[in-house]
């Protein structure tokens, strides 16, 4: 049995619903990002609980398929972006097609239906959230970040996330050091 997570984003919340599982005594059980496996079953009255539960911490349990099939888009993106080593070189739109076994047209449109963004602009969204993270890192420039991320060059990076954040990458790093260096001084 599977069963879908939304917010379900990080290793701490894979714990969180790990240990929910275990006190709720559901152990032959596969956590994923998004997703739980459950190998055994589990009652109607464990679900309800779990359900409850799993919304004290700020998850919550999905029931109808379009939900379903957004948190699967959301994580397919957050796993390509957020958590592989280095982008493949696959399209967003091939590779989220390929997870998830539909035409991304189909998927496209329904995630546009049900967030009232496009899927493209989610993508860009979270490209630049992971380009904030490289920055405040201070491991890679802005050419080994663009690489990193699949942009076709240094100046398309910089025009999205300026678009995104009103600021340019250097003036973001800027706020980063100027902010540091008055935590330093208190």
């Amino acid at each position: 049995m599977k069963l879908y997570i939304k917010y379900m984003v990080s290793r701490r919340c894979k714990m969180a619903v790990h240990q929910e599982l275990e006190r709720l005594g559901i152990r032959n059980a596969v956590v994923d990002l998004g997703l739980i496996e459950i190998l055994d079953g589990i009652t109607a009255e464990q679900r309800l609980e779990l359900k409850a539960n799993l919304l004290k911490t700020g998850l919550e349990l999905l029931d109808d398929k379009k939900s379903i099939l957004i948190e699967k888009i959301k994580n397919a993106v957050t796993e390509m972006i957020h958590h592989a080593e280095s982008l493949q070189k696959e399209n967003f739109s091939d590779y989220i097609s390929r997870k998830l076994g539909y035409d991304y047209t189909y998927l496209a449109n329904t995630f546009s239906e049900v967030k009232g963004i496009t899927l493209q602009q989610f993508i860009i969204i979270n490209k630049i959230e992971k380009v904030k993270e490289l920055l405040l890192y201070d491991e890679l420039n802005l050419t080994e970040i663009s690489y990193k991320l699949n942009y076709s060059s240094v100046a398309h990076l910089s025009t999205q996330f300026k678009k995104i954040t009103g600021l340019s990458p250097s003036f973001y790093k800027q706020l980063k050091h100027k902010r540091l260096n008055n935590l330093e001084d208190l």
